[in-house]
C-alpha cells in the first residue's frame, strides 16, 4: 500500500483517532495537513512525529463548528500547497474532527444539540463543500461516522443521528463526485479507547459489558483504524465507493 505523493488532510489530527489516522498516512508515504481546534502545541508534535517518518506535514488551527473561518482555512491550505508542495490541489480529505456530548433523550439540550449538529453534520458537509474545488480528481474523501448510527446505547441519540445523516450524505456525495472519479466512503468505529471516550469507558462495568459484546472480546484502539482510513485511501481501495465500513470487532452481532 503506496501513498507516496498524495496528500491528506485530516481534521482533529492533533489527538486520538485522528492523530493514528494521520500518522497510518504518513507511514504508508503520505504527506499531511492535520488540523487542531485550540491545543497548536499538540497539532505541532503530530506534524513532527511525520517528518520524523520522512514526510512532509503542517498543522493548520481549525473550529469545524464555525463555517465563518473556513474560506480563511481553505487560502491557508492553498497556500501551504503552493508553498511547501508546489502544487495546486491534495488528495484526501478525512473529515474525523468531533466533540463528545452525550444525554438520555429527555435531558438532551438544545444548545448542545446544535453543537453537535455544527460540528458532526454542518461543519462536515459546508468544509468538504468550500475544499472540493482543491480536492484532485480521482482523489478520496472519507469520513468518520460510528458505530453507534447501527446500534443503540442510550444517551447518544443525537450524536448518532448526525453520524447517519453524514453517511446519507456520502451516498450522495459519491453519486455526484462520480464524473470526477472520487470516492467518498464512511468508516464507522466502535468504542475505541481515547481521550474523546475515556469518561465513557471509566464508569463502572462499561468496559467490560462492551468486551462481552464484542466479538473479538476488547474494546477498540486507535490503531484498529488508522490502516482502515488508510486502506481506503489507497489504490487498493479504489474500487470501494459510497460504502459505510464498521470497524468495530464485531459489536453487537
Amino acid at each position: 500500500m503506496n501513498l507516496d505523493q498524495k496528500i491528506a488532510i485530516v481534521t482533529g489530527g492533533s489527538r486520538g483517532l485522528g492523530r493514528n489516522i494521520a500518522l497510518a498516512l504518513a507511514a504508508r508515504g503520505a504527506d499531511v495537513i492535520l488540523t487542531y481546534r485550540e491545543k497548536k502545541t499538540e497539532g505541532e508534535a503530530v506534524a513532527a512525529e511525520i517528518e520524523a517518518l520522512g514526510r512532509k506535514a503542517i498543522a493548520l488551527p481549525l473550529d469545524v463548528s464555525s463555517t465563518d473561518g473556513f474560506a480563511s482555512f481553505t487560502d491557508q491550505v492553498g497556500a501551504a500547497l503552493a508553498q511547501k508542495w508546489e502544487r495546486g490541489s491534495f488528495d484526501f480529505l478525512v473529515n474525523n474532527a468531533g466533540i463528545e456530548s452525550s444525554a438520555p433523550f429527555p435531558e438532551m439540550t438544545e444548545e448542545n444539540f446544535d453543537r453537535l449538529y455544527q460540528v458532526h453534520l454542518k461543519g462536515v458537509y459546508f468544509l468538504t463543500q468550500r475544499l472540493l474545488p482543491l480536492i484532485a480528481d480521482g482523489g478520496r474523501i472519507v469520513c468518520t461516522s460510528t458505530g453507534l448510527a447501527r446500534f443503540s446505547i442510550p444517551g447518544y441519540s443525537a450524536y448518532a443521528a448526525m453520524k447517519g445523516a453524514v453517511e446519507v450524505m456520502s451516498r450522495y456525495l459519491a453519486k455526484e463526485l462520480g464524473p470526477r472519479r472520487i470516492n467518498v466512503n464512511v468508516v464507522a468505529p466502535g468504542a475505541i479507547e481515547t481521550d474523546f471516550t475515556a469518561g465513557h469507558l471509566a464508569h463502572a462495568g462499561v468496559r467490560e459489558m462492551i468486551s462481552a459484546q464484542t466479538a473479538l472480546g476488547r474494546v477498540g484502539v486507535p490503531d484498529d483504524i488508522g490502516g482502515v482510513v488508510a486502506f481506503l485511501c489507497s489504490e487498493e481501495g479504489r474500487w470501494v465507493n459510497a460504502q459505510r465500513l464498521e470497524a468495530s470487532g464485531g459489536m453487537f452481532l
